[in-house]
């Protein structure tokens, strides 16, 4: 049997401010904002690259918007990655790995797969995680 995860539910308070974040700064691209009245408004957006899409909008969930925490983008080269967020306006943290002794600023020196993060929040505080995994120096 596969279960194949395609939408993440974003509980926001702002889905015209969510949209341009996720959109303009943060670079998902737009499939679908659908609106059936008042009541119901959907937002879907994916990542680059994503097999799996969020989703957010009026009517569909009732959690606390700032209330998803942790949520992991895996990229291939991590500062990369962060160096084009902050270039669009994300606050995103300086990287960070782990070792033996604890967390040390910078990413891996070997890129190891799963040890390099950096993080961001929506204006909402929902937070996100960048990790890398399968680095490859850009191009």
């Amino acid at each position: 049997m596969n279960l194949k995860l395609e939408v993440v539910l974003i509980p926001v308070t702002d889905v015209d401010r969510a949209k341009a974040f996720y959109a303009e700064q943060v670079g998902f691209t737009l499939d679908v904002d659908h609106r059936a009245n008042e009541h119901f408004r959907v937002v879907q957006l994916t990542p680059p690259g994503s097999a799996c899409s969020i989703s957010f909008g009026i009517g569909i969930t009732d959690a606390v918007p700032g209330s998803v925490r942790g949520t992991h983008l895996i990229v291939t080269d991590l500062e990369a990655a962060r160096a084009t967020l902050a270039e669009r306006g994300v606050p995103v943290s300086e990287t960070r790995h782990m070792t033996p002794e604890g967390w040390v600023p910078g990413s891996h020196p070997e890129h190891q797969d799963y040890n390099s993060f950096a993080d961001f929040a929506d204006p909402d505080g929902n937070t996100w995680v960048l990790q890398e995994r399968g680095y490859q120096a850009a191009s």
